[in-house]
């Protein structure tokens, strides 16, 4: 009965760090993640921000070839 007390215990203190390191790795892990997700957030909205303008751009340049001919 000793026997299986003091592997039990044993079996908790080494994996008790091991838990610890995983719950600090995924922390940071989130946190790089967003970080991420944050600037291709940017980088998508830029993009969008160019398409938007080059639409505009294609239609006045269509109106002033109205207005032209």
């Amino acid at each position: 009965m000793e026997a299986i007390i003091i592997a039990i215990i044993s079996g908790l203190f080494a994996s008790i760090p091991s838990v610890i390191a995983n719950v600090s790795s995924n922390r940071k892990s989130t946190a790089i993640m967003n970080y991420k997700i944050d600037e291709l957030d940017k980088k998508v909205h830029e993009h969008n921000n160019l398409i938007d303008r080059t639409y505009k751009l294609e239609k006045d340049v269509a109106l002033l070839k109205e207005h032209i001919k």
